[in-house]
């Protein structure tokens, strides 16, 4: 199901990341791969907004990491093209990596030229108008774990550029499909974008306290959700 869509597509896909001013045309074709993988897989999306993104404006999406469906949720939930950092082992999977690590910042978790690298790249990225994804957990916690703690690197990175930050909160993904071989089913996935988290005027000293905000609206939703 991954490979499919990529298949058909390769053309396309292919002249798309030719330049990175056309990283935009990829994108779309980017968010109906992530649709066909999530109808074919038979999850339904459902997208709780308490705000509205606006064209053309860069913004940090942070979100709560728990299934592989993450990322295809993620594309189908927002519309301003960003770009994802991940962990650069994802570039060694067939045919999804050979795309993926031409269009998103790799990242090294072992080292520390990786991770600086990582900012200037960014900075980069929002200079061109783009937006930036990252899921601060950094790694998929433990299945029986509600949250695990957030690195610093998403807000550090939104105060430095002055963007909004975007919590948003994956309801189902664990539940849908987890990392637990023989677990998980069709159903519905519900995310919800919560309000942005300004960044104007604050400076490097408030990561930890955004940090700490954006963990808290994320944590207290997935609590909300796990009660219905």
């Amino acid at each position: 199901m991954v490979a499919l869509p990529i298949i058909i597509m390769f053309p396309l896909l292919i002249l798309s990341i030719l330049k990175e001013s056309w990283y935009p045309y990829f994108f779309k074709l980017a968010r109906i791969w992530a649709r066909f993988i999530l109808i074919s897989m038979g999850f339904k999306s459902k997208i709780i907004r308490e705000q509205q993104t606006i064209k053309d404006e860069s913004y940090m999406f942070v979100a709560n990491h728990t299934s592989m469906m993450d990322i295809m949720l993620m594309l189908v939930v927002t519309k301003n093209p960003f770009v994802f950092v991940g962990k650069a082992e994802l570039a060694k999977i067939p045919l999804l990596g050979f795309f993926y690590k031409r269009t998103s910042i790799l990242v090294d978790r072992s080292s520390p030229e990786s991770r600086r690298a990582v900012f200037l790249n960014a900075q980069k990225r929002l200079k061109q108008g783009l937006s930036i994804c990252i899921f601060p957990e950094g790694l998929v916690p433990e299945q029986e774990i509600i949250l695990s703690e957030f690195k610093d690197g998403a807000f550090r990175l939104a105060i430095n550029h002055q963007i909004p930050i975007v919590p948003i909160t994956f309801a189902d993904n664990k539940k849908r499909f987890s990392y637990t071989f023989f677990s998980g089913g069709p159903g519905k996935m519900r995310a919800k974008i919560h309000k942005f988290i300004d960044t104007k005027n604050l400076k490097t000293e408030d990561t930890r306290a955004i940090n700490e905000q954006s963990k808290k609206v994320i944590y207290n939703q997935l609590l909300e959700f796990a009660s219905k």
